[in-house]
């Protein structure tokens, strides 16, 4: 199976989770409880930025942010010398 796009509208959260857990920081930094929620499975960030009356589009940029940076670091550490 391949990997989902991180910006799939229709991924729930538990699955963004799962996927990038990286990403869970960026629901934390604006005090939102969906990372460990119950209901995570059923609800997608639209159904997160509703809850919480976000901007779903910035919302989107931050998440998609956060899963970016660690992807970006991984990538330098298995470029850096020293991993070799």
């Amino acid at each position: 199976m391949r990997r989902p796009y991180l910006d799939d509208p229709d991924m729930s959260l538990a699955d963004l989770f799962s996927e990038w857990p990286e990403t869970a920081q960026a629901f934390l930094a604006r005090r939102m409880l969906c990372p460990g929620c119950p209901i995570a499975p059923f609800h997608t960030v639209t159904d997160a930025c509703l809850e919480y009356d976000l901007d779903e589009d910035a919302f989107r940029k931050e998440v998609a942010a956060a899963g970016a940076s660690v992807k970006s670091t991984q990538e330098a550490a298995c470029l850096s010398p020293k991993s070799r």
